[in-house]
């Protein structure tokens, strides 16, 4: 059968784009179908489409070069930082250009009298924490893929970690932003300091997923390094039991800065992955704590009272430094060990932390009622979980169930008095359930500020918002030029 000629006028389109990209950010502009495919999906690699370029700038104002261009040309625009999400929120499509921020990672200025650094958001999570931690400081957020995802992306997602019990998600933590907008407007945000005055934008950017403009330069809060910390880690014979521990630590108003909880499926493969030594048992918490050794004591004392209470298999106390680092080991290491055993999905949904015991005994029963099998592994302490649906990609219908599965536990989390997503963001994973969250006239408000910071449409497109609504939106936002 032969292939369909390309359309002239779609060919004629691109090549007048990358001339004009490439004129305005010479050597920065990707087009070569071959090289392009490397940029066809992100972490959620169920979905791939090849954008038609990338583009890699260096600075704010080749970010602002590059919008200008697209903005005139009506292109729309797919920021990217790593790729590590986990929700499609970097999958382009064919039309669009990918704006990549990987070469913008430098440190541009650290602070410690007043306890911030700024950098540009190419630069990773956990370089950030690198840059400062000789003079005693950290940056607190911690995903699990803080090794490679970039501040860009946190922003973006508003992403978590292990430590966000304690020091907060990525907008407790961000100070300011230096944004380019679609039309090519910079403009900052917040500065150097908690709690700028007027409107609160900081915080309608934080967790907006690309969809207003392309945050190029980050003010993060960095903090003193505590004295110690200890984790403690406690095994129980049911997920349900490891539930009702954590919620009634949370209720004893013991703050620690993290809890963990990994299922008996997420265990085993961890063990034979990594030997961090974990004990065989149908659930586990991993709770640390931090200060001085006084303090690090009396939590841990709390602590281990409330969890003896629930019958544990095993309640094991680091001792030192490399117990303490091989506890954390497993865990770090999560979703590399299911990857390696299986195709999986993970999701995000977010719950009160007195709902875990009944959640977690539904998603078993859900589990049971598709045939597919769910491996728990999440941030307990602040109910967001990361069930992971596991599935094989290569058998025809798998993926279409797990989808459908992974819709139910949503709509799960939703129910019980929480929301979609937690840290991953809603990307083209959850757009269609939004819905199920929000009322019309909810969806109406979040879609008129993207009007206004974005009136074609052009950014981040079929992404968040219902794919019926974007397409409405974007065709009014071009029909009104």
């Amino acid at each position: 059968m032969q292939m369909p000629e390309p359309d002239q006028s779609i060919l004629a389109r691109k090549a007048r784009i990358v001339e004009r990209l490439d004129a305005a950010l010479p050597g920065r502009v990707i087009h070569k179908e071959a090289e392009v495919r490397a940029y066809e999906c992100d972490a959620l690699t169920a979905y791939r489409c090849p954008p038609l370029a990338v583009v890699l700038p260096a600075s704010t104002e080749e970010v602002s070069a590059l919008l200008k261009i697209c903005h005139d040309e009506g292109v729309p625009v797919v920021p990217r930082g790593a790729g590590t999400s986990l929700a499609g929120g970097s999958l382009p499509t064919a039309d669009s250009v990918i704006l990549g921020v990987s070469r913008m990672n430098e440190v541009l200025e650290t602070d410690y009298d007043n306890r911030f650094i700024r950098v540009q958001t190419g630069r990773t999570n956990l370089s950030v924490t690198g840059a400062v931690q000789e003079d005693g400081f950290f940056y607190a957020p911690d995903p699990s893929s803080q090794l490679a995802c970039a501040i860009a992306g946190n922003i973006a997602m508003n992403s978590g970690g292990a430590h966000c019990l304690k020091y907060g998600v990525t907008t407790n933590n961000l100070l300011g932003v230096r944004m380019v907008m679609m039309d090519g407007t910079i403009v900052d945000l917040g500065g150097a300091h908690m709690d700028a005055g007027g409107l609160d934008l900081l915080g309608v950017i934080c967790g907006s997923e690309g969809q207003l403009g392309i945050v190029t330069e980050a003010t993060l809060r960095i903090l003193h390094q505590p004295e110690g910390a200890r984790p403690v880690l406690i095994g129980y014979d049911s997920n349900e039991v490891a539930g009702a521990c954590v919620s009634d630590i949370i209720k004893a108003g013991v703050l620690p800065v993290a809890i963990e909880f990994m299922d008996a499926p997420c265990i085993r493969a961890t063990e034979d992955f990594a030997k961090a030594g974990y004990p065989d048992c149908e659930a586990l918490l991993i709770v640390e704590v931090e200060g001085s050794d006084a303090e690090i004591a009396e939590q841990l004392e709390k602590i281990t009272q409330i969890a003896r209470r629930h019958n544990p298999v095993e309640l094991r106390e680091a001792r030192d430094t490399d117990e303490a680092a091989r506890i954390w080991l497993g865990r770090k290491s999560a979703f590399g060990a299911m990857g390696s055993i299986n195709d999986y999905m993970c999701l995000d949904g977010t719950i009160p932390v007195n709902e875990l015991p009944f959640v977690l005994k539904r998603i078993g029963e859900l589990s049971r009622e598709y045939g597919l099998e769910v491996a728990n592994v999440f941030h307990a302490g602040d109910g967001n979980m990361h069930p992971l649906i596991l599935f094989n990609a290569n058998q025809d219908g798998q993926l279409d169930l797990c989808e459908r599965l992974g819709a139910e536990i949503l709509k799960l989390c939703v129910e019980v008095g929480g929301c979609l997503t937690g840290e991953h963001g809603v990307g083209i994973e959850k757009r269609d359930l939004m819905s199920h969250q929000y009322a019309p006239a909810d969806l109406e408000a979040q879609m008129a500020v993207k009007d206004v910071f974005d009136p074609k449409w052009l950014l981040n497109p079929a992404k968040v918002f219902p794919l019926d609504a974007s397409q409405t939106r974007r065709a009014q936002g071009i029909a009104a030029e």
